[in-house]
């Protein structure tokens, strides 16, 4: 298959991803913008309104970069998994298999319809934020790296649930037992610095707490953890996934009878 072949595999998945967000936008990019508007009023306004600030930072602009990054993760995860296994479930999927396009072309297409709707949706809540607080930017470049990459990771992740899952039951299983704790305990609402030192050290564990406090180091020049360490522990999972999902591809794992 020629470069330019493989090119027009890739631009038609794309166009595909793109077309089922904007087709369902009431599904792909309303529910998100509720969502975290409820989490600004509640979190923010009401309750936020009687913490104090961190690190010189007003309570309801602090939340601002994890709410968005949360609204990031949960978007790009929830498109590929569900636009991936619903292509299975159709056995629409046996199109592309029985094509000569490559995996890492269908790897690529997927993750990249994943992250145009987890930076689609992050820069939509992103503008609803302007309504309740007015966060600064410190680094773009940090910002940017860290929307695309954690995009990026868990459109991979998401992939992977998507090739083992059987059923509908699995497919959300990942997103409600595994991903939702993991958001709540990364330090979307809290500097994990204010929990007991146990807490803390258990915090570290956690992945997306890299993730929250990379991009928060973007608006305000602070985080938790050194902003180096996030960045290289992004890239590592980023590959990581990558090559796992490359390798369940080539095997044709849970999408070959």
């Amino acid at each position: 298959m020629t470069f330019k072949a493989q090119l027009i595999s890739l631009l038609t998945i794309v166009r595909k991803e793109i077309t089922r967000i904007l087709r369902i936008w009431t599904q792909t990019l309303l529910p998100p913008l509720v969502t975290q508007t409820l989490y600004f009023l509640i979190f923010g306004k009401f309750i936020g309104s009687q913490v104090s600030a961190i690190n010189g930072v007003p309570y309801m602009s602090f939340i601002v970069p994890g709410l968005v990054m949360m609204a990031v993760i949960s978007s790009a995860y929830g498109n590929v998994v569900s636009s991936f296994f619903g292509a299975k479930f159709q056995r629409n999927i046996e199109e592309i298999l029985v094509s000569p396009t490559p995996e890492w072309v269908i790897l690529a297409g997927y993750v990249t319809g994943g992250l145009i709707r987890g930076i689609a949706v992050g820069i939509l809540v992103f503008g609803i934020s302007l309504f309740f607080a007015h966060p600064v930017v410190h680094d773009l470049g940090i910002v940017l790296f860290f929307t695309i990459f954690t995009s990026v990771t868990f459109s991979l992740a998401a992939l992977i649930n998507g090739i083992f899952a059987r059923n509908f039951d699995e497919v959300s299983f990942f997103q409600n037992f595994i991903l939702t704790p993991l958001i709540y305990l990364g330090g979307v609402f809290y500097s994990i610095h204010s929990l007991p030192p146990g807490w803390q050290v258990f915090s570290l564990f956690n992945p997306l707490v890299y993730m929250i406090n990379g991009f928060r180091y973007g608006f305000f020049g602070f985080s938790d953890v050194p902003v180096g360490l996030c960045a290289l522990i992004l890239i590592g999972l980023t590959i990581v996934l990558a090559g796992i999902n490359l390798l369940l591809l080539k095997r044709g794992t849970g999408i070959k009878s």
